[in-house]
């Protein structure tokens, strides 16, 4: 006699999984570790006043590929922002960038940066922050092929 048993249909070998009811994990792909990304970090959490001004208005800038990234690596180089579609680079110097010691350290960076075709435009930091409407005239300018980038 049946005791009310019902039997379970038989497995057809997977249910709820496709590709024969084996689960793979997807594991990642292992990259190089890039030593640069934690300064990179550490470098756009501790922006200047200046920086944190201009980034405010290049996030609001709309001009078609002008998408700019912060403490963006070029080479051994960290770039205060980035256009890597328009290759513009945009600096922003407070006063220790104009004693000497530190004039002859700056020379380097920005040959590296114009040798891999990128321009580069930079602002002193009273400049950004007292007049940010022309500083950011003149980066648009830059973007749209109508001035050259200027240095301060």
């Amino acid at each position: 006699m049946d005791c009310g048993v019902i039997p379970l249909p038989p497995r057809s070998g997977g249910e709820g999984f496709r590709g024969g009811g084996v689960m793979r994990s997807r594991r990642p792909v292992p990259r190089k570790k890039d030593k640069r990304v934690p300064r990179a970090r550490s470098l756009r959490r501790a922006m200047t006043d200046a920086e944190r001004k201009l980034w405010w208005s290049l996030r609001e800038l709309k001009i078609e590929g002008s998408h700019f990234r912060r403490q963006a690596t070029i080479g051994p180089y960290y770039a205060d922002f980035a256009c890597h579609e328009r290759k513009l680079v945009i600096e922003v110097d407070g006063g220790g960038h104009a004693e000497e010691e530190r004039i002859a350290a700056d020379e380097a960076r920005p040959k590296f940066i114009v040798s891999h075709g990128y321009r580069v435009v930079r602002f002193w930091n009273h400049d950004v922050l007292k007049d940010s409407e022309a500083v950011m005239a003149t980066i648009y300018k830059t973007l749209d092929g109508e001035a050259d980038a200027p240095h301060p």
